[in-house]
């Protein structure tokens, strides 16, 4: 039996549903999902796995135009997965009709075969999704478009045939048998804890933090972790801290909560808020929280 292996590029504006996307067609949560832009900051491979073929996805950071180096550390690991993908999905909402000059020009341009994937068409009738079908297919000329929802997991099965038939017959890339991703579980538990920021934290919090675990100790009914919460000014710790500590124990009980049911066994966590000026511009500071060039 041939096998058929390869890697697909997810790539689209920030709140466009990528991250969703990855998960519904990996069928389990790898990629934190949160309305708020920026999200995603690094890119993540998801690893999907049949009898005779091999999917690697890569959810990638929304496409934006750089303010600080660390947008410009995100825009570079979506260049990254430009680079070795076989397929490219560009992902747009029902009723986002609009592309950057730059990105249109990049996404016509590459030799690799592109998908666009309109998502959300729950929100829609069938006489909107033919117009934003048509739209698509005169902006950007790709090799199939596809009308899902990611959320109501919607069309999904017809998307990742169109995938299959378009990846290279090659082995695994990966360990079949315990691969999810090329991401370990200290990474997946920083996610998490970001994860629980973005939804209890409004404003700039969300967008000023960094979370980096500083020690991740393993042992048979209990994981011990100790991670490093990052922040831009004084005024941001209070926030994140709250009032007698109120709100930084509650961020850990959910984080907790949520690291355990991934691991399935008891965890300790211990969070600390700590300040760094400008990380976001500080090419030393992204480098030890994981940002490459």
């Amino acid at each position: 039996m041939s096998h058929k292996a390869g890697f697909v590029s997810i790539v689209g504006k920030p709140n466009a549903g990528k991250s969703t996307l990855m998960n519904a067609m990996l069928g389990y949560d790898l990629s934190i999902v949160n309305s708020k832009a920026q999200t995603t900051r690094h890119r993540i491979k998801g690893i999907l796995n049949g009898e005779d073929f091999q999917v690697v996805f890569s959810d990638t950071p929304g496409l934006i135009k750089p303010v600080y180096r660390l947008h410009e550390k995100m825009m570079g690991a979506v260049a990254e997965s430009f680079a070795d993908a076989d397929v490219i999905l560009y992902i747009t909402e029902i009723n986002d009709l609009n592309i950057e000059d730059e990105i249109k020009e990049r996404l016509v341009s590459s030799s690799v075969p592109l998908f666009v994937v309109i998502n959300k068409v729950d929100l829609a009738d069938q006489e909107k999704v033919d117009e934003v079908i048509k739209h698509w297919q005169d902006i950007l000329h790709p090799k199939e478009i596809y009308p899902v929802s990611a959320l109501h997991k919607f069309y999904l099965d017809v998307l990742l045939k169109g995938i299959l038939d378009l990846l290279p017959e090659a082995p695994p890339y990966f360990d079949k048998d315990d691969s999810m991703s090329d991401r370990d579980m200290r990474f997946f538990t920083a996610e998490i804890i970001r994860e629980k920021i973005l939804s209890y934290y409004q404003k700039e919090i969300p967008y000023s933090v960094e979370v980096k675990v500083m020690s991740y100790k393993e042992a048979e009914d209990i994981d011990r972790i100790s991670a490093f919460i990052f922040v831009t000014r004084e005024s941001q710790k209070g926030i994140l801290l709250g009032k007698g500590g109120a709100a930084i124990k509650k961020l850990g009980t959910e984080a907790r909560k949520k690291i355990e049911a991934v691991v399935q066994k008891k965890v300790f966590l211990e969070l600390t808020v700590k300040v760094v000026d400008n990380w976001r511009d500080d090419e030393q500071a992204l480098k030890r929280f994981g940002y490459e060039e």
